[in-house]
């Protein structure tokens, strides 16, 4: 038996088969941060950088984003969603930018790539505002934080 779904018998990639699952309640949560250099971390306090507004920039980057996770990863299912939020906000004592993305959908196959493709791009988009004054950024802990629905059911990361 074949511990990796994506993979038939013989070892080639497979999309695999939902068709049959129940339509549930999907839900997932992932962050990203972004930690800044004091040059940065220092324009944003002040006023912002030359470019616009990188919060709301990315947080609209992180959900266009979100809404193409089929076409960016392999395998991955077209699912109908429900919602996706972007949230940025300025970590004082990380001098980091954390970003949450939530994904929702009534479908037959889980979100935890939307929503972790909707942070990470919107930790991307944020970097690309932010670069011609400091491209010193690091992108860093990209992670699931919950997730719930279908068969697994209730997911929290510890």
């Amino acid at each position: 038996m074949n511990e990796f779904s994506h993979f038939d018998e013989s070892g080639r990639p497979r999309m695999v088969d939902v068709g049959e699952k129940p339509v549930t309640l999907r839900r997932a949560v992932a962050e990203c941060v972004l930690a800044l250099p004091d040059k940065i971390y220092e324009a944003l306090l002040s006023g912002g950088v030359s470019k616009g507004d990188p919060f709301k920039t990315a947080e609209l980057g992180g959900i266009m984003a979100a809404k193409k996770t089929p076409d960016l990863i392999p395998l991955c299912h077209n699912i109908r969603l429900g919602g996706i939020s972007v949230r940025c906000g300025l970590s004082e004592e990380e001098r980091a930018v954390r970003i949450e993305c939530e994904a929702t959908a009534n479908d037959v196959t889980g979100v935890e790539m939307e929503a972790l493709v909707g942070a990470t791009m919107a930790a991307l988009v944020f970097y690309d505002m932010c670069k011609a004054l400091d491209k010193g950024m690091i992108i860093k802990e990209a992670r699931l934080i919950e997730k719930s629905g279908g068969r697994s059911g209730h997911w929290i990361n510890s």
